[in-house]
């Protein structure tokens, strides 16, 4: 609880884990992370950014800005947040809501296992926990989808623990302001790291104050993410910028943190949008792998050696069919940039619809929906454009004079 001191096993890591003299790595004086604690928490005061659950110590709350805060920007999680709030309230209402429901309010954000774990989590917490968020850092990290980043922000933001976080903002600002070298992806500089982090909080801990701990990592963050970016820091408005090393040594990018970013594989689909009867053939991908468990419509890969007349039969089932072009898509998923190309299909003769309607069903899988029905199905993020095409087609017609 909030102002309770913990006992080291139950807030924190394992006694047993390396220190940092054994693996070569030694912090800054304490002098030095005491002046950086202090600047930090000042700068923060001042200027930290109003955000929706900054306005909240609910570790409920903090614990989804969390989570969709991981790979998303902070303007496009506030939408989501509110939402989500609104609609779960609290863990029990999440942990009873169906899947289907959780993932329609997730549709966008991307990284759907982070809404799944979330619902599961919940469910451990109902089942556990009393419906309760832990305060203990070890069973906050038990939850599914919780890492140490995670839990370490849970528990300094809404427990008010010395509790590290590490995420790419706060690697940029430790390594820059204290001159970390090396390749910070290696094993001994990535837990390095994890101390130095560890140490400002605790410095953070033991000054006068409120919320201290929090609002320490909270400005660790925030100063990654607005000052101390990677290309062009605005060192002039860095609260750490006197006892910055690669300031200094006017060294920013030596001391910046960055991985060599994989080659994006280009790849080609085509989707298809057959309609019967004011309904739309829609299929549910499979329980594991990639958008598990969203809604699509039927699709394929267009190989380089195939042809797109192959790909249909393929995909729809035997018939003969003309497509209508109806638009091209963009996106990237994990090393792919993939393209996605949407066709109409339609039947070349009028009485062949049913039948073609009923073989392309069974050929996919699917099963048909209204416009309706589109609007209450999660879709993956590229099939969702579609989906919005299409009744944004239908409310002209409805529209028009």
């Amino acid at each position: 609880m909030p102002g309770k001191k913990l006992s080291r096993e139950k807030s924190r890591e394992p006694e047993n884990r390396p220190r940092p003299a054994a693996m070569g790595f030694v912090l800054p004086s304490p002098s030095a992370l005491r002046s950086g604690a202090r600047r930090l928490l000042k700068w923060y005061a001042r200027n930290a950014r109003d955000l929706p659950w900054r306005r909240t110590r609910d570790p409920y709350a903090i614990w989804v800005s969390e989570v969709m805060l991981q790979q998303t920007q902070v303007k496009t999680v506030i939408p989501y947040w509110e939402r989500w709030m609104r609609a779960f309230p609290e863990v029990n209402g999440l942990a009873r809501a169906k899947l289907e429901r959780v993932l329609k309010l997730w549709e966008g954000l991307g990284y759907y296992r982070r809404a799944r774990n979330l619902r599961a989590a919940a469910q451990k917490i109902v089942q556990e926990h009393e419906g309760k968020v832990p305060a203990l850092f070890n069973e906050v990290l038990a939850l599914p989808g919780v890492g140490r980043y995670t839990a370490g922000a849970i528990c300094s933001i809404a427990f008010n623990q010395p509790t590290p976080v590490l995420d790419g903002n706060v690697r940029r600002v430790l390594t820059r302001c204290f001159g970390l070298r090396g390749d910070e992806r290696r094993a001994v500089a990535h837990q390095g790291l994890w101390f130095l982090a560890e140490a400002l909080v605790r410095q953070a801990a033991a000054a006068p104050g409120r919320r201290n701990c929090g609002n320490l990592n909270q400005a660790l963050m925030e100063l990654g993410a607005l000052i101390c970016v990677p290309g062009n820091p605005r060192c002039d408005a860095c609260p750490l910028s006197l006892q910055c090393v690669a300031r200094q040594g006017n060294r920013m990018e030596k001391f910046s943190p960055v991985g060599s970013r994989p080659t994006l594989l280009a790849r080609r689909f085509a989707a298809f949008v057959l309609e019967n009867e004011g309904r739309y053939l829609v299929r549910q991908r499979p329980v594991t792998g990639v958008n598990a468990g969203l809604w699509e419509f039927p699709n394929g890969e267009v190989k380089p050696d195939a042809s797109r007349d192959c790909l249909v039969r393929e995909v729809m089932g035997p018939g003969v069919l003309s497509l209508q072009p109806m638009m091209v898509l963009q996106h990237a998923i994990t090393r792919y940039r993939i393209t996605l190309e949407v066709f109409k299909v339609h039947p070349s003769r009028a009485p062949d619809a049913h039948r073609l309607a009923d073989a392309a069903r069974r050929a996919t899988n699917g099963c048909w929906r209204s416009r309706q029905g589109l609007k209450r199905l999660p879709f993956t993020a590229a099939h969702g454009k579609i989906v919005a095409r299409l009744l944004s087609a239908d409310d002209r017609l409805r529209s028009a004079p």
